[in-house]
């Protein structure tokens, strides 16, 4: 269904001859992305020429797919004034911002909160209305900036500054607070609960949906207080921890739109930080979504745009992690020869870590293990299952309680490797410990990956191994995509 008609709409007929879209084409492309959202439309070519002759505006998600699709045939992002649908919807352009100014950066992140946690309330969020409009694009300013100015000058904020912002509408109302460390640590400690929440029970578990309400509710009202410069540094560090775990569960339970505008307030919030790891991580992070939604070469970027800032600065074990995503991405793009040496480089890297090393707190989850299970997706990637199975068999070496999730994904990549060496009982057998630990954790990746593995697993479809694996795995598909 459509809004009333508003005249023709010339922006969206402009660009879209500027993209080479033809109305049939356009039509395509939206409704695939619609499908990948799980939404089912029906757009044909005489829909699109009622949205561009007669200014219709189709309701729901369908006008941030339209930037979308148009967005991916350009190469860049569409914003939805260009295409004269910005009455659409007021939230598409919300947290993509990375403003140079420190104060405009404090108004984007708390705006990014406020309307997040406001959409989970109305039942459908900003998201759905944003589903597909991912642009891996959307990336290049924040990196860039970053990279040029990885710390801002002074980050104090004084009284009267807050509260003028306040009487503008920087806040939600009440007292400008004096922030201190003790309200630091709070935030800190909130993360680090976070972090293990979201590795034992997954991103789309009710204890970690409560990290938006955390930002909204406490990170807030301090970022918009008053504190001196050694406290505002702090307080952007935890709040940065914060908001680029939001983002990574957002990643978690397939909301790429949220994950996005999260990594990219958290990279911001790290550079006032002058946090100059900190921003690495969300670098990675950043990078790891590029390349799970296909963008290998911008993930390779990414991943370098966080070595290349760290050098000199973090620890070993920390540019460890940092050349592991690299080969991620090194991988995915098919480049075996790059990936074994970013392997090789991590390795070395994690072999001159030490005991008593200052890292990161945000790092505690990588150790030899995690590795090992990041350099078998490599080389499952690559389709080479005996150097899957290999670094798979040290990966599930010290299964623990604490990585659920990560044990889960480990277990299904040892199923992949086996199938792929011909050992179809070894893979049920994997695939199946899987299910079991995905049936018990909130992960969308997770189920994803399982899904990929019963796709694998289709040329053997009558055999009762597979058939029994497929009716174990039922609940849990049909759960996550009905």
């Amino acid at each position: 269904m459509s809004r009333e008609p508003r005249g023709p709409n010339e922006k969206l007929g402009t660009v879209l001859a500027l993209a080479g879209i033809s109305n049939a084409g356009l039509a395509r492309r939206v409704n695939d992305l619609g499908a990948q959202r799980g939404l089912t439309l029906r757009y044909d070519k005489t829909s699109v020429a009622r949205w561009v002759s007669k200014g219709m505006v189709p309701q729901g998600a369908a006008p941030h797919l339209i930037a979308a699709a148009i967005a991916g045939k350009l190469g860049r992002p569409v914003p939805l004034h260009e295409i004269g649908l910005a009455d659409a919807d007021p939230a598409p352009e919300v947290g993509l911002a990375f403003p140079r100014d420190v104060g405009q950066a404090v108004r984007s992140a708390t705006e990014l909160y406020r309307l997040d946690v406001a959409g989970r309330r109305g039942g459908g969020g900003i998201w759905q209305s944003l589903a597909g409009s991912f642009s891996v694009s959307a990336y290049a300013t924040p990196a860039s900036r970053w990279l040029i100015t990885p710390a801002d000058g002074s980050v104090a904020r004084e009284a009267h500054q807050a509260a003028r912002e306040t009487e503008n509408g920087g806040s939600e109302g009440g007292p400008v607070q004096r922030v201190g460390h003790s309200d630091v640590v709070k935030l800190r400690e909130a993360a680090d609960d976070a972090r293990r929440w979201d590795s034992k029970y997954g991103g789309g578990d009710w204890r970690s949906s409560m990290v938006p309400e955390c930002l909204r509710v406490d990170a807030a009202p301090l970022l918009l207080g008053s504190y001196s410069d050694d406290v505002g540094r702090s307080l952007f560090g935890a709040t940065a921890e914060l908001t680029r775990l939001a983002g990574w569960m957002a990643f978690d339970t397939g909301q790429q739109e949220a994950a996005q505008r999260y990594y990219i307030q958290a990279l911001r919030l790290a550079r006032a930080a002058a946090d100059v790891p900190l921003g690495g991580y969300v670098l990675a992070s950043m990078s790891l979504q590029a390349t799970y939604r296909g963008f290998a070469d911008e993930g390779v970027d990414l991943a370098q745009a966080a070595l290349e800032r760290n050098r000199g600065l973090a620890t070993a074990r920390t540019m460890s992690f940092f050349r592991l995503v690299e080969a991620r991405a090194h991988a995915k793009a098919g480049d075996a020869p790059a990936c074994g040496a970013a392997l090789k480089a991590a390795e070395g890297w994690l072999e001159r870590a030490r005991t008593g090393d200052p890292d990161p707190s945000w790092l505690d989850f990588y150790s030899q293990e995690r590795f090992a299970a990041d350099a078998a997706e490599c080389y499952r990637d690559l389709r080479m299952p005996r150097q899957v199975q290999r670094f798979t068999e040290q990966a599930l070496s010290r299964p623990t309680e604490e990585f659920v999730r990560s044990h889960g994904l480990r277990l299904v990549v040892s199923a992949v490797a086996e199938l792929e060496s011909g050992n179809l009982d070894a893979a049920c057998a994997a695939g199946t410990r899987a299910v079991e630990v995905a049936g018990r954790i909130s992960s969308a990746r997770t189920t994803e990956y399982v899904r990929d593995l019963l796709h694998r697993l289709e040329p053997y479809g009558d055999e009762p191994r597979v058939v029994e694996l497929r009716e174990r795995a039922r609940p849990l598909l049909v759960a996550a995509y009905g």
